[in-house]
């Protein structure tokens, strides 16, 4: 049996946070089948144009909505993703029969009724989705508290038929809404004994449905793995971050940034991650007692070790295990007083809300847009209120209620200084985010893993991981290990020292321990991708402080067959987590063509125990003939990782791969660019080429989120006809009144219609109509600063490949140095 290698794959964008009553509909299934070749275009399909594909989602029942009327409004806080959300409730609405209303400035709208509250056309919310905020305005209202504000509220939705509501707020949003439906029947037969409505209004509108949408940059909503602008806010954080770090360093400084969320850590947890900080304050994790003595001691070991910045993210509501706050300025002047710093305070307030929503939020908002209109569709009377919640990478409805009192139970707990809870509450991924920062930023390391000892300055209970040693290991089986001098069947036993192990609650916990150094080699293979240089600081991290010797391979297999491969140690990677392209350079060169007997004579000379690629299919190809050749080379009988990284998103086994959501995001902004380029000029329709190989992801998923007339790819053939009704549409279009138009062509869709060709047909079949434009984006897809969640991405898959290959190196290692049977 050979030693296994492993494709490390990550099933959803983030773990659900968790509440019962999850309920999937078809599109949401449909959604969740996004990665498959029949079902991408028709998820954009869905949402981008003329809907059609969504007659068979519904099982024949579209048309149930006649005569129905639904009114969408945006309560509370402004997100980005707002008016996705918005356009989708109203294009899907529209679709399947209902009438759609706007209720301008959230409840105080409805109360006042009037011009506040306006039919919806399918023009209206054309150009919205790439606008931030939301356009049909918000407001807290003090009216709506009180029941005479609310009977004010029914009277102007029953006047106009409105029985079915779609909320996009907070907590505080959904819950008032929520409220408004209970007390509904209450509510009209008042109305009708007091003669401000009819009995026939009264009948007609015998029953409130509700469906709600979390629009918050906090992502404090239990239930739902995330809400609608906080990925957007994600982004305006870390670009404050990567902006600040330049000056940080040239002058030698620290940085107190304070971001968003309330009584919320998600959004500095995150960022924290996300930039590498040094030190993190947020609520659900008080800092212990002497914080201040532990922080000026991190602050001033970076400093001696050859840092020139220090960043200390803290979110507002950080408070310490008394409950009481900590304030930016506070710790401020602790670094300036004790370590004599030059430190200064940013706090990034409403920037954090502000710009265009991210490529993610505005894909989220229109999942869920469609949902809830599918949700009310399909209500009764007595249907529940529900939210439409992110669950791995499905659309589902979750009990409104369930979900608040799960999320006011966060707030009670954190009262009571049951911390634990707290983190526990927030979900699973929000506790792995959290272990994660601890290990990698709050621990400091051996100086050299091939010394016996370990650092005192941290004992067992405040440190994150603990030090153990063990007089022998498992012999569970053996990896095949050789110095460069030895020509037996017998590897050398490697050095000895106490290693790193994790605690029963950390997330990169091996179930191991072993007292031995392995060398850990890690390289890229194939195309550069936004993310690989998280994932390689990551592993470097991870590695050291799991005892074992991380190797730098340069330029991939080419760079392993000539010998460049150099010892990483802690500093050598600091401040990679935010760098663009690939430090370890990419080829695509595979072992193979090399020859396998110079890569074995490789792995040999430097010892190498466990293997890390990162790559995309050339990186899958790769590990796969090195296990073929198992057999004929014992060298390559170490366990093996691929973390996936194309900005293709084509290899099979996972979701997302790394390096994605950065190129998505910069196609989408390129598009948004490129539509406002044409504001001067009417009536004019791009064709824009993207990358993506054979796979029509990110084509798809642009063109949902920039508002495209059309995307052609590669999984749904298509022909002239499909090209001429697409011509007409847009004739339809420009003349109804919409003056630009967008389409998206992966670049490898069809070898006949290239993009020269749909150019020149849209030239010719719209000229007195239209004029067009073609650009084709290149390699601009593949550059710029990895996105937040790429960040986040590369650095967990990369701690968990870690954890990995120690557990199998653990397993097959023999004491006498002797190989084990594979």
């Amino acid at each position: 049996m050979l030693t296994p290698t492993l494709r490390l794959t990550l099933p959803s964008r983030a773990n659900v946070q968790g509440c019962p009553s999850a309920k999937s509909s078809p599109l949401s299934r449909h959604f969740a089948a996004q990665e498959s070749d029949q079902d991408l275009p028709k998820m954009a399909s869905a949402v981008l144009g003329d809907l059609s594909s969504t007659s068979a989602l519904a099982a024949g029942n579209l048309r149930q909505a006649q005569g129905k009327s639904i009114g969408v409004f945006t309560s509370g806080g402004d997100s980005q993703g707002m008016n996705a959300a918005v356009r989708a409730v109203v294009r899907m609405g529209i679709h399947v029969g209902f009438r759609v209303y706007y209720i301008h400035e959230g409840y105080q709208g409805m109360v006042d009724g009037a011009d506040n509250i306006k039919e919806a056309t399918w023009t209206s919310v054309s150009g919205i989705i790439q606008q931030g905020g939301t356009v049909i305005g918000s407001a807290r209202c003090q009216d709506f508290r009180e029941r005479a504000g609310r009977l004010k509220a029914a009277a102007n939705l029953v006047k106009l038929g409105i029985s079915n509501l779609v909320v996009i707020g907070g907590d505080g949003s959904l819950t008032g809404a929520n409220c408004f439906r209970q007390e509904w029947a209450g509510l009209l037969e008042e109305l009708e004994k007091k003669g401000e409505i009819t009995a026939e209004q009264s009948k007609n509108c015998s029953h409130l449905n509700i469906v709600g949408m979390v629009g918050s940059i906090d992502n404090d909503f239990c239930g739902t793995d995330m809400t609608i602008g906080c990925d957007t806010a994600l982004h305006r954080i870390m670009e404050s971050v990567d902006a600040i770090t330049t000056t940080a360093q040239s002058h030698q400084r620290t940085f107190v940034m304070e971001v968003m969320g309330r009584h919320c850590g998600y959004l500095a947890l995150v960022t924290a991650l996300a930039c590498g900080a040094d030190w993190l304050f947020i609520p659900e994790w008080p800092p212990e007692a002497d914080w201040e003595d532990h922080m000026c001691r991190r602050l001033s070991e970076l400093r001696t070790a050859g840092s020139r910045l220090g960043i200390v993210i803290m979110a507002e509501g950080a408070i310490d295990q008394k409950g009481s706050a900590i304030t930016s300025n506070r710790v401020k002047e602790i670094i300036s007083t004790r370590l004599g710093h030059d430190t200064r305070v940013t706090v990034l307030g409403h920037v954090q809300r502000g710009g265009n929503p991210s490529a993610f939020d505005r894909v989220l908002g229109c999942r869920m847009g469609a949902e809830a209109v599918l949700a009310l569709l399909e209500a009764k009377p007595d249907t529940p209120a529900c939210v439409v919640s992110l669950d791995g990478n499905q659309a589902v409805r979750v009990n409104l209620m369930e979900c608040v009192e799960r999320t006011q139970q966060v707030a009670a707990a954190m009262k009571k200084g049951n911390f634990e809870n707290c983190v526990s509450l927030r979900g699973r991924s929000f506790r792995n985010n959290l272990e994660i920062y601890k290990i990698l930023s709050h621990v400091k390391p051996p100086n050299n893993p091939q010394q016996d000892g370990h650092d005192n300055d941290f004992s067992d209970e405040q440190s994150p991981v603990v030090v153990r040693q063990l007089s022998r290991c498992s012999v569970d089986g053996a990896a095949n290990m050789f110095s460069p001098s030895s020509t037996s069947n017998r590897c050398p036993v490697p050095a000895k020292r106490p290693r790193w192990s994790a605690d029963d609650n950390n997330p990169l916990k091996t179930g191991f321990e072993c007292e031995h150094v392995f060398n850990i080699g890690i390289m890229n293979v194939g195309a550069p991708a936004a993310g690989m240089n998280a994932a390689v600081r990551s592993a470097v991290r991870t590695a050291i402080l799991n005892g074992h010797q991380p190797y730098a391979i340069y330029e991939g297999f080419e760079g392993l067959a000539e010998g460049r491969l150099k010892k990483l140690n802690w500093m050598d990677v600091g401040g990679w987590v935010g760098s663009g392209g690939a430090k370890l350079g990419a080829k695509r060169t595979q072992p193979a063509k090399l020859g396998l007997p110079q890569i074995a004579s490789k792995f040999k000379e430097f010892n190498l125990s466990a293997l890390i690629i990162i790559g995309g299919f050339e990186a899958y190809d790769s590990v796969l003939q090195l296990a073929e050749a198992r057999p004929q080379y014992k060298e390559f009988c170490i366990p093996m990782v691929v973390i996936p990284c194309t900005i293709s998103n084509n290899v099979p086994g996972t979701e997302f791969s790394l390096g994605t959501d950065t190129a998505l995001n910069a196609i989408t902004d390129i598009c948004d660019r490129i539509k406002q380029s044409a504001s001067g000029t009417k009536r004019r329709v791009f064709v824009v080429e993207t990358m993506g190989g054979y796979c029509g992801y990110l084509a798809t998923l642009a063109g949902l989120a920039g508002g495209a007339d059309a995307a052609y790819i590669f999984e749904e053939r298509f022909g002239m006809r499909d090209l001429q009704t697409d011509v007409e549409h847009l004739a339809k279009k420009m003349v109804e009144g919409v003056e630009r138009g967008l389409i998206l062509r992966n670049e490898k869709c069809n070898e006949n219609y290239t993009t020269d060709f749909i150019y020149q047909l849209y030239c010719e079949e719209g000229k007195g109509i239209f004029s067009a434009r073609k650009n084709v984006l290149g390699h601009m897809q593949q550059g710029g600063c990895p996105s937040p969640f790429d960040r986040n991405l590369g650095t967990k898959l990369a701690a968990k490949s870690v954890a990995f290959l120690a557990e199998k190196m653990h397993n097959n290692y023999k004491e006498e140095g002797e190989l084990g049977q594979f």
